[in-house]
């Protein structure tokens, strides 16, 4: 995989606070969990993050507080090689945080309290028009107000960049917002909230995406973890598999397929050829915990994944 391309990321940054234990709990339920992990998180800054490894020229519309989590958060875009131009430090609303937690397998639940990215405006976007006019791929996501995913996708598709919207959190999508992208990601429990099939493998994994085409989606990537990713648009119809690793922590594998099929998808791949990169880098990712800290550079995913 080589990189190139320019990818505006629209989204949320949130600080991430990981407890892993043995077992995630029950509603009431406290389980005594063992290691803690602070990191760098949220869909938005998490995928801007994983394009900029892999080697694409990426730029960052976004609001983060005016704190220390903040702080943080810009030092780290800024070591990225990401351009933040156009992330507004909110002096009325905290930085976005999320609660994590991660049992033995991997598996994770999540709780977010968004503060300044709920304030995403349509205006935050359009003082970003000249990067997403000139962009390759605008990339987008729910954790923001769904004005400023709705306005970035219209900016885009009006300049001809291929716009992709990462569905999570799910919430309806209404027609004009799916006429306005390019390609549509959702995961198996996002696609279930889409469409109310619930998908568990690769034939309900196409009806979910036949419905969603049919609500006016162009083409539909339904990640389905280990099993890989299906692929469903005019031309394509197929199960694309990811390889076998050992998980240990799945958080933000979802926003590194999606920050690593923007960047294939950028540097002029083809869209089968960008879904097998991203679903390596996705691997890679879920083999260590953290979001942020878990996701691969370029060297190291051709290195250990081919």
């Amino acid at each position: 995989m080589s990189a190139s391309g320019r990818i505006v990321v629209v989204g949320s940054s949130n600080t991430d606070m990981v407890i892993g234990s043995d077992r995630l709990p029950t509603a009431g339920e406290t389980v005594l969990g063992g290691s803690f992990l602070m990191a760098a998180g949220g869909k938005g800054a998490n995928q801007a993050v994983a394009a900029a490894r892999l080697g694409g020229a990426v730029t960052l519309v976004a609001r983060v507080g005016a704190d220390l989590f903040g702080d943080r958060a810009l030092r780290g875009f800024e070591d990225e090689g990401i351009d933040t131009r156009f992330v507004v430090r909110d002096a009325e609303e905290p930085s976005g945080v999320a609660l994590i937690l991660v049992d033995a397998a991997g598996r994770n639940l999540i709780s977010v309290a968004p503060g300044a990215n709920n304030r995403l405006s349509e205006a935050d976007v359009e003082a970003a028009r000249t990067a997403i006019v000139q962009a390759d791929i605008v990339l987008l996501q729910l954790e923001v107000p769904l004005e400023a995913v709705r306005y970035a996708a219209r900016l885009g598709r009006g300049a001809g960049a291929r716009v992709i919207l990462d569905p999570a959190p799910a919430r309806e999508l209404d027609a004009r917002l799916l006429a306005d992208l390019s390609i549509l990601t959702p995961n198996e429990s996002e696609a279930h909230r889409l469409t109310g099939i619930s998908v568990d493998d690769a034939s309900s994994a196409r009806r979910a995406a036949t419905i969603l085409r049919e609500q006016g989606a162009t083409t539909v990537l339904i990640t389905l973890g280990a099993r890989g990713c299906y692929l469903l648009s005019d031309h394509d119809r197929e199960l694309i598999p990811a390889p076998a690793v050992e998980a240990v922590d799945s958080t933000a594998a979802g926003d590194t397929f999606n920050g690593a099929l923007a960047c294939a998808l950028a540097a002029g791949a083809e869209l089968s050829e960008a879904v097998a990169a991203a679903s390596r880098a996705a691997a890679l990712s879920v083999t260590r915990r953290g979001a942020q800290p878990s996701m691969p550079r370029l060297a190291e995913l051709n290195d250990r994944l081919g």
